[in-house]
């Protein structure tokens, strides 16, 4: 079907929709956390290379070595400078790369403590940052390891740094940072936990809004009511395909009421000016049904967005059908049972006035006649009573052949067929179907009664047959009940499944009627075809039921 990219987009599963839209729960706050650990890595470089590089190496802080200070600070920016580049062309975040430039960091600060003794404990104090990083970003062990390794690099440039056979408060010193460092590596984690969590929350309720706001998108796109969104100025902005249906599937370019329906237009300026609905259907486009619009704001704070409502009148009709129908049905299976009480009085009077010896040959006739129509008002009763009640179908796996050859049995012990020929025609293979053996019981024993009684040529014995067979192959179940009679005409054919019609002075006009719906009730079909070469034929197709692979099969 033809869409307006825009109005109409196409509407992917849920769960596709999701999953194209929101990413991993916690990548983006690692991302975050990296990026900027990743700039303080480059300000840390920074710090080295002026200490090691600018004059102060040269007054206030000399340089235990030269060489290695500078060579470290340098060695140590480039990487860091590199790290950052190639995280902010990337995409996604490298925590697997993390803990290996953790380590980086410690060993960088330890050289540069090392070299420059003067500016030991600020580079101490720097790496209290990278020890935090390591805790947010990385598991509980691996965070408490980085801060051991911070703490051991402190105290072994504290060592080196003493000479040899003298004490220094500089070994308390890196004792009190390496408490630190501890200190704020299970701060960082537990502020990371609940950090982790609270995100973790938000983006899970987040999900759950999108979920609610795809299903919905869902329900209103399939809804058999048309709405649409408009503006103040006429412009469309979202219209579901139903409502695009009733405008006349409209182009892609096509945005404003007014061009695409200008007598919903005319109809929304009236509505807006004077808030009142004109309740007359009309037809949008040409081939289209009529419809019934509804207008409402969007908003009670905001006016310039209306939604309207575009009601299928053919629906609304339907749907007041199927309640009148229902409503009759309840009132005709009424109606039929308080008939039953005098029609029974009425055919009991005309028993007894049959058994009176007074009676002529014409009043005889009339008895007779009232107990004809006696019992056909009562069979017309009964199967208003039985559509009224009839119960769910039960449906069990029935092998059409054998139930074929058992019915024609209890059909001729119930029956006298006469001279009449009924005969099963069974299939080669079991033929499996799956129905309510009662129901399909009431089926076949109207269809065969109907055919021995119609499908006879005159003064011919009626032929019939209850065929057991597959559509094909692979095809589904058929039942078929066959006459060589003289057929069924054409326009006849067309209404003989519509209630109470019938072609028969004494027919009620509800057998085959009942037949079409206890078929439909069991997930079958009765249909009617005709036989070349003369006579009729009734076939019930059926579902077949489902095959279960054995073990050796999968």
């Amino acid at each position: 079907m033809r869409t307006a990219h825009g109005i109409i987009p196409r509407v992917a599963t849920t769960t596709q929709a999701i999953s194209n839209t929101h990413p991993i729960p916690g990548a983006e706050h690692i991302r975050r956390e990296l990026r900027v650990l990743n700039i303080y890595r480059v300000f840390q470089g920074v710090v080295y290379s002026t200490l090691s590089l600018s004059s102060l190496a040269f007054v206030w802080m000399p340089l235990r070595d030269p060489v290695v200070a500078r060579a470290t600070a340098l060695v140590y920016l480039l990487f860091a400078l590199v790290v950052l580049a190639h995280d902010l062309s990337r995409s996604r975040a490298l925590v697997a790369s993390t803990g290996a430039f953790l380590c980086v960091d410690v060993f960088a600060a330890f050289l540069a403590a090392v070299t420059i003794p003067a500016a030991h404990t600020g580079i101490a104090a720097m790496l209290v940052i990278n020890v935090g990083a390591a805790a947010l970003l990385l598991a509980p062990r691996l965070g408490g390891l980085f801060a051991a390794l911070a703490t051991i690099a402190v105290i072994a440039q504290a060592v080196l740094a003493i000479p040899a056979g003298e004490t220094s408060p500089m070994l308390l010193e890196a004792g009190l940072f390496g408490v630190a460092y501890f200190a704020t590596a299970a701060l960082c984690y537990a502020l990371g936990s609940q950090m982790r969590a609270s995100e973790a929350l938000a983006e899970q309720r987040g999900s759950d809004l999108a979920n609610l706001a795809q299903v919905n998108d869902l329900i209103i796109r399939r809804m058999r009511t048309g709405v649409l969104l408009v503006d103040d100025a006429n412009h469309i902005h979202q219209i579901n395909e139903s409502a695009w249906m009733l405008v006349g599937n409209p182009g892609l370019e096509q945005r404003d009421l007014g061009t695409v329906a200008p007598e919903l237009s005319r109809r929304l300026y009236h509505w807006r000016t004077t808030h009142e609905h004109d309740p007359t259907a009309v037809s949008l486009a040409d081939g289209t049904p009529e419809i019934i619009p509804r207008f409402t704001r969007l908003s009670s704070h905001d006016e310039s967005y209306v939604l309207i409502f575009l009601d299928d009148t053919s629906l609304v009709s339907q749907r007041a059908e199927q309640l009148t129908l229902t409503t009759l049905g309840r009132l005709s299976a009424s109606i039929a049972h308080e008939i039953r009480n005098p029609l029974a009085a009425i055919r009991y009077s005309a028993q007894l006035l049959a058994e009176s010896e007074g009676l002529n040959d014409a009043d005889q006739r009339m008895v007779e006649i009232i107990n004809n129509h006696c019992g056909r008002v009562n069979e017309i009763i009964e199967n208003i009573l039985q559509l009224s009640r009839r119960e769910r179908s039960r449906p069990e796996s029935l092998d059409l052949n054998h139930w074929a050859t058992r019915f024609i049995e209890e059909y001729k012990e119930a029956n006298d067929v006469g001279q009449d020929s009924l005969r099963p025609l069974l299939y080669p293979r079991p033929v499996e179907a799956l129905a309510d053996s009662q129901h399909l019981q009431q089926v076949v024993w109207n269809l065969v009664q109907n055919a021995l009684r119609y499908g006879r040529l005159p003064d011919e014995p009626a032929r019939v047959m209850v065929v057991a067979r597959l559509a094909s192959d692979n095809g589904p179940p058929l039942l078929e009940v066959i006459d060589r009679g003289p057929g069924i005409p054409p326009k006849v054919a067309a209404q003989i499944f519509e209630p109470f019609f019938t072609t028969h002075q004494y027919g009620t006009g509800l057998g085959l009627y009942l037949a079409k719906q206890m078929c439909e009730a069991n997930q079958a079909n009765l249909e009617y075809v005709p036989v070349a070469g003369g006579g009729s034929c009734f076939r019930i197709t059926l579902t077949a039921p489902a095959r279960v692979p054995m073990a050796s099969e999968a």
